[in-house]
């Protein structure tokens, strides 16, 4: 058995060890060059101009979240449509339009589905009502004459 040759490694390890170096330098250079004089007006919180009224710590709706991951999602959908639509002659030309769009006929429907999952589920609306089963209902009617 023969020992791999370590050399094709060579470059990506300088590069690495130039990309550490570039970083720890930056730093270290900033560190030295910046003026560090704190005071009292420096550390209090800055909001927009104007001091701050109340808490920072406030709860915000998990809603907006999903809804941007959600739209992330079928944004990234048309961009990766485009390099599709813009190869999609030459495809054609050579006879392969048709597994062309059926490859993506078959993406839009994925995309299409987890839309309607995510409908179904109640994620697109902006308050989530939660509705109780009959079956539901009958043992918290159960629990409530016990």
């Amino acid at each position: 058995m023969s020992s791999p040759n370590l050399d094709v490694y060579m470059p990506i390890i300088i590069l690495m060890a130039i990309g550490v170096i570039a970083v720890v330098g930056a730093l270290l250079v900033g560190k030295l060059i910046r003026p560090h004089n704190p005071n009292a007006l420096k550390e209090s919180p800055y909001e927009c101009g104007e001091e701050p009224i109340g808490s920072a710590w406030s709860n915000f709706n998990v809603r907006f979240y999903v809804v941007s991951l959600i739209f992330i999602i079928f944004d990234v959908e048309g961009a990766l449509m485009f390099p599709v639509a813009a190869v999609f002659r030459r495809f054609n030309e050579i006879g392969e339009g048709g597994v062309l769009l059926g490859s993506l006929l078959l993406f839009i429907l994925v995309l299409v589905l987890g839309i309607v999952y995510c409908w179904k589920k109640g994620d697109l609306d902006w308050v989530k009502s939660f509705q109780l089963s009959d079956e539901q209902i009958k043992q918290l009617n159960n629990v409530k004459e016990s």
